[in-house]
């Protein structure tokens, strides 16, 4: 168990935990010489539990709020502590303020000094600190007296800490791993050490960390857990861990940084948060406001952008996006506490909702009903609404980072809520079985449709199919409230529908036919007239390989007068029969097919890279002009996709950039 200390300056936290432990935790000179707590102390006592029991003295002066923010972050049970002849003093308000935004509810309160004053004042005190508490998640509290320098009172307060370490539940070790550092030194011999709290999962000697922000990979080389020696660091405990890299010199490693599994390293600098503005506060928050946030042991100028309202009033809570200065890496469920600019005074908290915020869209109608999804405390809860919500996937890997799910959790996640999963760009986006399953329906409802309108075509091709969901009913691109952060909405819902029409593909519900599609059971009739014709044309055209003839070189050749082939050609390609690459060039469908194929394999040797107009030269052969008329159909069609002088494929949505 952590236990951390809490209240105004010179009310005897200090020389509490000097009782308790036998430690002094005023380390530095210049506390020893002023007599008071200016940084973090910490302290470890054997009360013959399975493990110490760990003390974090935190600073009561109120120029010191950063360093005791930074103490009380990742701790198990609150000592409050109050002096029987002060009794609750500004920092008391201030921080049993602070423990209440950060959620603490277990805890004890040590009414010190309590040999300077008479009976009747000590109930006085306690009858204060039982009005304070009762609207606070610590109004369950036990009051117990003490006298620090003289002994009494301290054994009971040790007993009632014993039996709440043995009462605690074990804190849970899922997630990934997590370390909050609060110191960062060199050991002769030993090189760098990081200690602070593990907020979850567990590391062992031997393991690879993240120091985040930085990006830094580190090797745990040795373990002090609980002050002792360990073979691994488990949430719940307060750890030291001797670390070696490479890199670790290239950065200053400081409190506020990060120990973390590598898959969970995702730096951040928008937070989209639930935010409750204290009922002490004078004046409301304003949109813009620029505040000082701390989460962990992190302080970090930010700025509030208020996504529901234009202000918030004091004592009511809203949803706001918290712009940082610099990268933080937060999560998902993070506490967090804020201050007024110039650090002066505490103002509010609450808690992280999305670390991923976006900046498009940010105070959307569909973006708010995302962040009241995301609110959930379930993951499971939180992903079904979200699925029910976003037309455009919700992105997998994402929701389970910021959740800090690790494989196991990920595994049980996706086995627990009916989705499918797309790939867009090597990503993975989930959609609900019910949007998957409609959007299928879609699909097979236009191609039918299509056949009913235009029995004479072979089919559809894939772009006029893919507009015909769109009017019928689907998503539009438009609708989307927010991007995806790094992925725009509209690739994403294209590349959904694409995929939606690949499975049906695959299961053969729609067949493709050349360069159409259509449902099995469909056939396409020419006239008799035109069916000897295009008898003699596909008998030339397939002679002719990838480079067929002009249509005026064409008619010679099947000495056709050129306004009736022009007529009949237009008919065929029209129909599916015939593709026209060019105003006067047409092929069979299963010569472009072929083309097709010569893309897909250049695009495959160059995923990233994608391929340009030589490279389709010189595989095809065809030469350069033709190669030009070939790719611009391809681009046209929606077979490639042409940016920056390259070319990558697209087709049903096998994206290579």
């Amino acid at each position: 168990m952590i236990v951390a200390t809490a209240g105004h300056v010179d009310h005897g936290k200090t020389s509490l935990v000097r009782a308790l432990t036998h430690v002094d935790t005023d380390r530095l000179e210049e506390e020893k010489r002023r007599g008071m707590s200016i940084d973090l102390g910490f302290a470890y006592a054997d009360f013959g539990l399975a493990e110490p029991i760990g003390f974090v003295d935190v600073p009561g002066h109120e120029r010191f709020v950063r360093n005791m923010l930074a103490g009380v972050a990742a701790i198990d049970c609150v000592l409050l502590v109050i002096a029987a002849d002060d009794g609750p003093m500004p920092q008391t308000l201030e921080h049993l303020a602070i423990l209440e935004l950060l959620g603490f509810k277990q805890s004890v309160v040590a009414l010190t000094k309590v040999d300077r004053v008479d009976a009747a004042r000590v109930a006085e005190v306690t009858q204060e600190i039982r009005a304070l508490l009762a609207s606070t998640g610590l109004k369950d509290a036990a009051i117990l007296p003490v006298v620090a320098t003289t002994g009494v009172g301290v054994d009971a307060l040790r007993e009632h800490l014993v039996n709440a370490a043995r009462t605690q539940a074990s804190a849970a070790t899922g997630g990934n791993f997590r370390l909050a550092i609060d110191r960062a030194f060199s050991l002769s011999g030993a090189g760098l050490v990081v200690t602070g709290a593990v907020y979850s999962g567990r590391a062992e000697v031997g393991d690879l960390v993240i120091l985040s922000p930085h990006g830094i990979e580190a090797r745990i080389r040795s373990i002090h857990a609980q002050n002792r020696l360990a073979s691994c660091a488990l949430a719940g405990q307060r750890c030291a861990l001797n670390l070696s890299g490479l890199e670790l010199r290239k950065v200053r490693i400081e409190r506020g940084d990060w120990a973390l599994a590598a898959n969970i390293h995702s730096p951040t600098q928008r937070l989209d948060v639930e935010l409750k503005l204290l009922a002490s506060e004078a004046r409301h928050l304003s949109d813009g406001a620029p505040v000082q946030l701390h989460l962990a042991a992190a302080s970090i100028p930010a700025r509030v952008v208020l996504l529901d309202a234009k202000t918030l009033a004091a004592g009511r809570a809203g949803l706001a996006q918290l712009v940082l200065d610099q990268p933080i890496a937060a999560l998902h469920g993070d506490r967090f506490v804020l201050r007024d600019q110039a650090a002066q005074r505490t103002i509010g908290g609450g808690r992280v909702l999305d670390p991923f915020g976006t900046a498009r869209g940010r105070a959307k109608p569909a973006r708010l009903a995302e962040l009241d999804a995301l609110g959930e405390p379930s993951a499971q809860a939180s992903l079904r609404r979200l699925l029910n919500t976003k037309s455009d996937g919700v992105d997998l890997p994402q929701f389970e980072r910021a959740r800090n799910l690790n494989d196991a959790e990920q595994q049980v996640l996706r086995a627990a809520v009916e989705l499918q999963l797309v790939t867009h760009h090597e990503h993975e986006f989930a959609v609900s079985t019910a949007q998957w399953r409609a959007l299928r329906e879609r699909f097979t409802r236009c191609m039918v449709i299509h056949h009913q309108r235009h029995p004479e075509r072979i089919g559809a091709n894939e772009t006029e199919l893919l507009s015909a969901t769109l009017d019928s009913g689907g998503a539009t691109p438009e609708s989307v409230a927010s991007d995806s952060n790094n992925y725009s909405s509209r690739s994403i819902v294209n590349t959904i529908r694409r995929a939606a029409l690949r499975s049906l593909i695959a299961e053969r519900v729609i067949v493709r036919d050349g360069l159409h599609l259509r449902v099995p059971e469909h056939r396409a009739q020419l006239s008799a007239k035109d069916q000897i014709l295009f008898d003699r044309v596909s008998a030339a055209l397939r002679g002719a390989g990838l480079r067929p003839p002009i249509i005026g070189d064409l008619a010679k050749t099947l000495d056709v007068d050129l306004t009736v082939l022009q007529a009949f050609a237009q008919r065929a390609s029209h129909s599916g029969h015939l593709a026209a690459v060019a105003a006067n060039r047409f092929y069979l469908p299963d010569t472009v097919a072929a083309l097709v194929q010569v893309a897909r394999e250049l695009a495959a040797q160059a995923p990233q890279q994608g391929f340009d107009a030589a490279a389709f030269r010189d595989k095809s052969g065809i030469g350069r002009n033709l190669t030009i008329q070939v790719l611009e159909f391809l681009d046209r069609n929606g077979f490639t996709r042409f940016a920056r002088e390259r070319r990558w494929m697209v087709e049903l949505g096998v994206s290579q950039e």
